[in-house]
């Protein structure tokens, strides 16, 4: 009786286990695929890692206090220091547009540099609070069927400022001087042509009263790397990647040369070029601020000693152009 009992419960046991389909072999790889995928998802924790500040807000609750339904997050003393420092230079482009406007002057600001060099982040840093209506970012799309058969100049001369305007290019005609001819969207007789003509025609804006800054963001080749990981690995960023993104490392010494070239051939000393080393975007943005506030006189601006630029993040073109020259046979040792 107790054999026959044992054999009942084992029988019962034996239903109740739902033996699977697939082969052992199958069953393993099922189990694999599914570690496999509980891996690559994320945990709550490691998306909340990836949780950044919106900037200006460690500025913003900086005095609340503990309180029910609020977390306590900690921000670098550096951080802070930079939000600070940030809203009270904008503070002082906003003076700037104010005395723009009412003196009728033409402000012109281009932002050239490498792939992911930090020119958009500084731009929309300034620009932040400004009025719209007379500070304006150009950032033109590649040229129309009508477009390339014009004066290369001519779609470019259409966006310069007017009288009361601000207005900044996120890249200009110096796409023929570095992205056109290391791409081969231009023959070789154009970008010799330009560099020739590029200086005669900002003497002549100059010359018509346009307050012209050009600035270039010098990037590392290793900090520009991980920017473009992080862009593909960020879905708010992917849309800056592009074709000519992907090939900026592969080209890296080729885009080396023609920044060489240009800066020889335009930097002169009624247009010269400030170049901004970007490795570190806070103090590019900063110090690039700096260096436009402190060379227009506005009503009401603040102590200069405020706006004295780091030397080891604004460098003149003159300085770049030695450094350069000394090192253009050791790429390695060549800033970007």
């Amino acid at each position: 009786m107790a054999n026959d009992k044992k054999k009942d419960e084992q029988k019962a046991k034996d239903e109740e286990i739902k033996i699977p389909q697939e082969t052992s072999d199958e069953a393993i790889q099922k189990v694999s695929d599914e570690d496999d995928k509980k891996k690559e998802e994320p945990s709550i924790e490691e998306q909340e890692e990836k949780i950044r500040l919106i900037e200006g807000s460690a500025l913003k609750y900086i005095d609340k206090k503990e309180k029910k339904g609020r977390r306590a997050i900690w921000v670098s003393e550096t951080t802070l220091e930079y939000e600070i420092e940030l809203k009270a230079l904008q503070i002082e482009l906003m003076k700037l547009q104010m005395h723009i406007k009412e003196a009728g002057l033409r402000v012109l600001i281009l932002f050239e540099g490498r792939d992911a060099a930090g020119k958009g982040g500084t731009i929309k840093r300034i620009t932040e609070f400004l009025n719209p209506r007379n500070a304006r970012v150009v950032a033109l799309t590649k040229p129309s069927d009508t477009e390339v058969t014009q004066w290369y100049f001519q779609r470019y001369v259409a966006n310069l400022p007017a009288g009361g305007e601000l207005v900044l290019f996120d890249r200009s005609w110096y796409n023929r001087a570095m992205v056109e001819p290391v791409m081969n969207f231009c023959t070789d007789e154009q970008h010799k042509r330009f560099l020739k003509d590029v200086p005669l025609f900002e003497q002549m804006l100059v010359k018509d009263g346009i307050i012209l800054f050009k600035f270039y963001f010098s990037v590392s080749r290793d900090e520009q790397a991980r920017r473009f990981e992080g862009r593909r690995n960020d879905p708010l960023k992917q849309y800056k990647l592009s074709p000519v993104d992907n090939l900026a490392q592969t080209y890296w010494d080729q885009y080396s040369v023609k920044k060489f070239q240009m800066l020889n051939e335009s930097n002169r000393s009624l247009t010269p070029w400030t170049i901004i080393r970007s490795d570190n975007k806070k103090k590019a943005r900063i110090n690039c601020m700096k260096h436009i506030l402190a060379n227009i006189d506005y009503q009401e601006r603040i102590p200069t000693e405020r706006l004295v630029t780091d030397p080891e993040i604004v460098i003149s073109g003159i300085d770049e152009i030695q450094h350069m020259e000394e090192h253009l046979f050791k790429p390695k040792l060549l800033r970007g």
